[in-house]
């Protein structure tokens, strides 16, 4: 189904960067790549024996801890929250804090295991190495989160406008199932004042209209072949009323793709509905409706045209109403610009010409 919103595609990179379940293996990864950035640096072969590797681990949970408050803390409540100037203030001072931790380390924890020849420039190396290793990874870790919050936020905005979309499709679609059955009950009121027999007959068609509307209406989507034939017992029914009623239906595609082609349900019923309606002649004289229906080019073309009743007005003959603009509004739902409608008003008859994508 085609709607006029895009559709947000997920991609299997934006589910590990969002889904839950991946969390585990995303932080396994950055903590294993954090860690192999970090043993790549120089400053810990500056100290001798097994202290290079507590050296190394200590730089590596100082520098952890500085990236995982900047992730779950300060982006959180300060950065998504538009407090930018704060943010940045407490990034800065949180980097301040952390580089002079590792520095007071080296100085009085490791300070007695450096290698004598380097002990004059390590100190200065350790901290520009400990700056250009923050900055990149602490930008990377917020462009990540800003990221996330991002496809979070595009899908739930992408999940309310189908929510919304589904609400207002069915809401015009349970208006024109009433709309439909009013007018039927109107046809069988009249009948039975002149003739209870066929009153009788129309009762006995339109259960078979409530059983179509009850099991394959409340569907998504439904069978053309359903729809073709909904139309043809409800113009029968019409034929049942009226004696000087015909109707013609022409299908011009083959069984196997009337079988497995669907489309949203009622989508011709108001237009059939409308020209049995304004084709009624107060005169008595031949009235009809002529449906053709047939594919081009992966479009499902339906033509509907009805001899037009001369006692009324181009005014009050007009197709509006609640059902036309129902189904108007429907099909640019269902098919954005995709559709073409085109309705011809001429002194003898009133066409109809729908062509939807299938």
């Amino acid at each position: 189904m085609k709607y006029g919103t895009p559709k947000f595609k997920d991609t299997m990179v934006i589910d590990f960067l969002v889904e839950n379940r991946f969390r585990f293996w995303r932080h396994g990864i950055f903590l294993i790549f954090f860690f192999v950035l970090i043993y790549t640096a120089r400053f810990w072969h500056w100290y001798s024996g097994v202290y290079q590797y507590y050296v190394l681990c200590f730089v590596y949970m100082v520098l952890i801890g500085m990236v995982y408050i900047n992730i779950y803390v300060l982006v959180p409540r300060f950065f998504f929250r538009t407090k930018y100037i704060t943010y940045l203030v407490l990034l800065v001072l949180m980097g301040v804090v952390g580089l002079n931790m590792i520095g007071y380390g080296f100085k009085f924890f490791f300070e007695d295991f450096r290698v004598e020849n380097l002990k004059k420039v390590g100190d200065r190396g350790s901290i520009y190495e400990g700056v250009l290793m923050c900055i990149p990874i602490i930008m990377t870790t917020t462009t990540v989160k800003l990221l996330q919050k991002w496809i979070s936020d595009t899908r739930r905005i992408t999940e309310l406008s189908n929510l919304t979309l589904q609400m207002e499709l069915n809401e015009l679609r349970n208006q024109i199932n009433p709309h439909f059955l009013f007018n039927m009950l109107n046809n069988v009121k009249a009948l039975i004042r002149t003739d209870p027999e066929k009153a009788s007959v129309v009762i006995v068609k339109l259960s078979e209209f409530l059983r179509y509307q009850l099991y394959e209406n409340g569907e998504e989507k439904t069978l053309l072949l359903s729809e073709i034939d909904f139309l043809s017992n409800f113009l029968n029914l019409e034929k049942i009323r009226r004696d000087n009623f015909s109707f013609d239906i022409n299908v011009d595609i083959d069984s196997r793709t009337i079988k497995s082609t669907f489309i949203s349900p009622n989508l011709f019923t108001t237009f059939v509905e409308n020209a049995v309606k304004h084709s009624v002649d107060i005169s008595s004289t031949e009235s009809y409706v002529k449906i053709n229906i047939d594919m081009e080019n992966k479009m499902l073309c339906f033509t509907c045209t009805n001899s037009r009743n001369s006692n009324f007005t181009t005014s009050n003959t007009s197709y509006g109403g609640l059902g036309l603009a129902n189904i108007k509004r429907r099909l640019e739902l269902l098919y954005g610009k995709a559709f073409e409608l085109d309705i011809i008003s001429g002194e003898k008859e009133y066409t109809v010409n729908l062509k939807i994508p299938v």
